[in-house]
């Protein structure tokens, strides 16, 4: 799936159809957190994925688009500091895209370790910074209510992704073919 290029025509698909099913999930597949306007997303494991798949630029705009169309689907509009720290999310986890050979069919402990750091940074900067600052700059939210908010967001974003990213990264690894996997059935062919 790795291409030298961030934007090629196969990104550009994965950004369309990775923006609906993010869409999807988010507006339909979230637990309520008890704390207002704040879910458990598992549509932040499908994001990771598809950041991990198609790079940052697929990142950025999967998190961006999926989750503007999801607030103005649920809302009638975008509450665009949460939409920002999505594509933040997305862009960040998406910079491991080079380090995690997921094409290659590689996802064992070491890239599982190195998937896991990205995404909690990625959590503690969007939800922990991104969201509260803009909540606070853009729409003057109190201080205490949107840091709550982001970190319970951040928290269980951390989760959800580590669980639901993992298990889809270490599935879609075992569909590809690893890299010489062939050579050595041939040479016991012959």
């Amino acid at each position: 799936m790795k291409e030298n290029k961030l934007l090629s025509v196969k990104t550009i698909v994965a950004i369309g159809i990775g923006s609906a099913v993010f869409w999807v999930l988010g507006r339909f597949v979230a637990i309520p957190s008890g704390v207002p306007n704040t879910e458990i997303q598992t549509a932040y494991g499908f994001l990771a994925l598809m950041a991990i798949l198609y790079g940052p630029i697929a990142g950025i705009a999967i998190g961006f688009i999926g989750h503007t169309i999801k607030d103005i689907t649920m809302y009638g509009a975008g509450w665009y500091s949460w939409i920002i720290a999505s594509a933040v999310l997305g862009l960040i986890i998406g910079l491991a895209w080079k380090k995690i050979r997921i094409s290659e069919g590689v996802f064992g402990k070491r890239e599982i370790v190195i998937f896991n750091i990205y995404q909690v940074f990625a959590n503690i900067v969007a939800w922990g910074i991104v969201a509260p600052t803009l909540d606070i700059a853009i729409y003057a939210e109190p201080m205490n209510k949107v840091y709550l908010q982001g970190i319970v967001a951040g928290l269980s974003n951390i989760v959800t992704i580590g669980i639901i990213g993992t298990l889809l990264l270490t599935a879609y690894a075992k569909t590809r073919v690893k890299k010489g996997s062939l050579d050595k059935e041939e040479s016991r062919s012959v």
